[in-house]
């Protein structure tokens, strides 16, 4: 038996650890470092291209629940998250480099996945199994070919925040803590406004200039999920404020008030050299981001490690085209897995692959799919892409919206969401008991 994985990312490098594990000559193609897409810059998979953020820890979190639910089926992204995370109170982030070194250094130690260093540009004939983990800046041919099996495809775009120098953060006019005091403290730094400094910073974003695109994206809009600050300043002088600038939870020793308006940078290594400007993903041009962000008082001299890109992303339809196993419906032995799927964000990504790997396998060996209930976080988000009814596709990444209510409804939040992990991770137990058995 032999099946072929395209792509390298977190949902390819997934779906590999699932067919090799399971005895499988799996070949991943990867047309990296042969190739690159506008985003990605590193010859190591599964590459990091906006925020080092795998997003919140608690279980009684969505995002926090789906990676417990990926580790119970022995996923590969969540075990080295944790093992080179760095602070970012309740978050699992990550120091990105070693994360793809790490990742890159695994699979390169497994004896049944063969690397190919090469593009795909066709959807390949010769094997058993094919799973297309391309990821949402899948290159132009093979997008093509994708196009021609699918008859209809969709493109959104996607944005990466800034990353600054640590040292050139003026910390007279920043302070270390965590919303609501979440975590060790000194995971964030605060950049305040007051609100005539606000109201500055915004007159100037609102007018500032973005880099060109390219026609074909001029053509598609916004995708809400990853929107351009500049984007979201231009629907109301307040919107970010209740956005990546809100307050809340935070105090200025300054003033031992709340600020105005707030930014917060978040740690892209261990060592805490860089850091990332929270939900600032821009299309501005280069030199407009730095006139423009150095306008918040504590960057008033950043110095611009990377500054923020913008570049487009591409994911099939798939509730019509993909089952609950992300098998595709009219070509057996073919599955898709990633971003290209329509899930959203990198562990969710990393999500689909595992599930599209163990189909795969279950399919080799004349097996039943795998599908998880819907009351579980992958198996909500699975049924979301994979439900033929659903209308106006739209990428969804976790949350506790996609699940089925509990009974009678808990009115407290919180309360609400650690009984719907409960619930989800009682099943997971049940399972595993069931598989000692």
């Amino acid at each position: 038996m032999k099946a072929i994985v395209i792509g390298a990312g977190f949902a390819g490098c997934e779906a590999a650890m699932q067919l090799a594990g399971a005895g499988i000559e799996t070949h991943l193609y990867e047309m990296k470092p042969h190739k690159y897409s506008p985003a990605h810059k590193s010859e190591n998979f599964a590459e990091l291209v906006c925020s080092n953020s795998f997003k919140a820890m608690r279980i009684a979190s969505a995002a926090g629940l789906m990676k417990e639910e990926m580790s119970r089926l022995g996923s590969l992204c969540v075990r080295v998250a944790k093992e080179c995370s760095v602070p970012a109170g309740g978050a699992l982030s990550v120091d990105r480099d070693l994360f793809s070194e790490m990742v890159t250094k695994e699979i390169k130690s497994q004896e049944n996945i063969i690397i190919h260093y090469e593009e795909v540009t066709e959807i390949p004939e010769d094997a058993d199994v094919v799973i297309i983990a391309a990821g949402p800046l899948v290159s132009d041919a093979l997008a093509k070919n994708i196009e021609k099996l699918c008859g209809d495809s969709l493109h959104f775009f996607d944005a990466a925040a800034p990353i600054v120098s640590a040292d050139s953060i003026d910390m007279d006019k920043a302070f270390f803590q965590s919303r609501y005091d979440r975590g060790e403290g000194d995971d964030y730094i605060n950049c305040p406004m007051n609100k005539e400094e606000y109201e500055a910073f915004y007159a100037e974003l609102i007018n500032a200039e973005s880099a060109p695109q390219h026609d074909f994206d001029k053509r598609h809009g916004v995708y809400e999920g990853c929107m351009p600050i500049e984007v979201m300043a231009s629907r109301g002088a307040d919107t970010m404020r209740f956005g990546p600038l809100k307050p809340v939870g935070l105090r200025d020793p300054r003033t031992g008030h709340r600020p105005w308006a707030c930014l917060q940078l978040r740690k892209e290594t261990k060592e805490g050299t860089m850091y990332n400007l929270v939900g600032f993903q821009t299309n501005l041009k280069f030199g407009e981001q730095k006139r423009v962000f150095s306008m918040i008082p504590a960057l008033h001299d950043a110095e611009f490690f990377r500054y923020g890109v913008m570049h487009r992303n591409t994911y099939i339809n798939s509730p019509k085209l993909l089952g609950p196993d992300f098998g595709f419906k009219t070509r057996p032995g073919l599955y898709f897995a990633g971003q290209i799927t329509g899930v959203e964000g990198y562990m969710e990504s990393a999500m689909s692959g595992i599930l599209a790997g163990i189909n795969a396998v279950k399919y080799l060996k004349g097996e039943e799919k795998f599908v998880l209930p819907n009351f579980t976080m992958m198996g909500a988000i699975t049924a979301y892409i994979s439900d033929p009814l659903v209308e106006n596709f739209q990428p969804m990444g976790a949350n506790f919206g996609v699940l089925p209510a509990i009974e009678p409804k808990i009115r407290d939040k919180q309360e609400r969401y650690a009984a719907l992990a409960e619930r989800s991770l009682k099943y997971f137990d049940e399972m595993q008991e069931e598989a000692i058995k």
